[in-house]
């Protein structure tokens, strides 16, 4: 793939990003939130280590069609490694500092929005969300914690209208009526099961939007970016547009009249509504915010007066018991975090709470499955959870369920345009 001769540019400094007992204190109009984390050791983590998350990096592009990938490695005892790696489509490299749309790690920004509004008293947990949203009489016994935790029956929409955002990106979508694609879809029983439930989390920002008579934007913004300084991090509005003036490309490749994909045009998919996604999958970041949000999430300090994780539900009927949904964030072993797609860009953002390792990766192609790129982050968080201890550090003990050889292998199984 030409994207393996590519330049990259990597942040090599970057490893004080997720400091030790970091304070994140950029202010917000009422509050901070502090982030307690293990030391971050300055050093770029040692460049055998460098080398096979870079080969894993590169195998998933060459996997998937992407050009370009942005990754960001944090093992508080070996160092870290950002990058952008590869090019856009014109053959630009991609630079570690670019925006991308974080998909599905929006759903625990939206939940930490409704741990904190219900911390104000201006909701409860156990809400009905018909309590603020009318006309769903069949929604009486959901609350605004099964959304959040994705266990209210409800159906996706995606597998609905997906194919619409690549026709038509700039379309605008009211909320209400992209929820109401999900809501067709057949229900389970309330709280007997986790659905990936796209819906749900549309309903929870519309519900916290009317509870609070404030625009969701600016909640994000008031409970979350601000008190954690992600500065490069929104949900943007409506509008159609790129996630930033600097921004990473991103790109889909559609099918011919005879349903073979057509490799030598990926459509690009840069400028789109994020009311596609919203309090799903809207919000728009980098690298080394996404990286201090999902520690921050991992160590409990965005939602510190519930018990977040208490209650985990199998990802799927026969996932391995390690792999557990709650609080709108998956766990995965001994990390929390989430990941999905939207079109243009494949996103994955995984923290260990005990160790504060961390790992963020975009790919900018979303053809194949958005499994791809979580198996490429846990691929990338064994091989960091093997780095030697840099001087002044002593590795931790722990271990993750999984093997960097299994994911490399399930990762190479897909096969888009190659």
């Amino acid at each position: 793939m030409a994207a393996r001769s590519m330049r990259r540019r990597a942040l090599t400094a970057a490893g004080a990003v997720l400091a030790a007992a970091a304070l994140l204190v950029a202010c917000a109009p009422d509050t901070q939130i502090e982030v307690d984390a293990p030391e971050q050791a300055a050093a770029e983590l040692p460049e055998d280590t460098r080398a096979q998350l870079d080969a894993a990096v590169q195998n998933a592009m060459a996997a998937t069609a992407s050009t370009g990938a942005i990754v960001g490695v944090w093992a508080p005892w070996s160092g870290s490694w950002v990058a952008g790696i590869g090019a856009d489509a014109a053959g630009a490299p991609v630079d570690a500092d670019m925006s991308f749309r974080v998909a599905d790690v929006t759903r625990m920004m939206t939940c930490d929005v409704l741990y904190a509004v219900a911390a104000e008293g201006i909701v409860e947990l156990d809400d009905p969300v018909v309590d603020y949203v009318a006309g769903y009489p069949n929604l009486t016994d959901v609350t605004l914690q099964d959304l959040c935790d994705g266990t209210a029956g409800i159906g996706n929409y995606e597998a609905v209208i997906g194919g619409s955002w690549i026709d038509n990106p700039e379309r605008v979508w009211d909320p209400l009526e992209i929820a109401a694609f999900g809501l067709g879809q057949p229900r389970s029983a309330v709280g007997t099961e986790y659905r990936n439930s796209d819906a749900g989390y549309a309903l929870l920002g519309m519900a916290l939007e009317r509870a609070t008579t404030t625009r969701v934007e600016v909640l994000f913004d008031r409970y979350l970016f601000e008190p954690l300084g992600l500065e490069s991090t929104s949900l943007p509005g409506d509008r159609a547009a790129a996630p930033s003036d600097h921004a990473l490309p991103g790109y889909r490749i559609v099918n011919n009249p005879d349903g073979t994909l057509n490799c030598a045009e990926p459509r690009d998919m840069t400028v789109i509504s994020a009311s596609l996604g919203n309090t799903d999958s809207g919000v728009v970041s980098t690298v080394t915010d996404l990286g201090r949000y999902v520690q921050a999430v991992a160590v409990g300090a965005t939602a510190t007066d519930v018990d977040r994780w208490a209650e985990p539900l199998p990802v799927f009927g026969g996932a391995p018991g390690w792999f557990t949904a709650t609080g709108g964030a998956l766990q995965a072993g001994s990390l929390i975090g989430q990941y999905g797609s939207v079109p243009g860009y494949m996103t994955a953002a995984f923290a260990d709470p005990a160790t504060g390792m961390t790992v963020v990766v975009v790919l900018n192609n979303s053809t194949a499955s958005a499994d791809v790129v979580r198996d490429l982050s846990w691929e990338l968080a064994a091989i960091a959870s093997k780095a030697p201890a840099t001087s002044g550090f002593t590795a931790p003990e722990f271990g993750l369920p999984w093997t960097a050889e299994q994911y490399r292998e399930s990762v190479s199984q897909t096969n888009i345009c190659r």
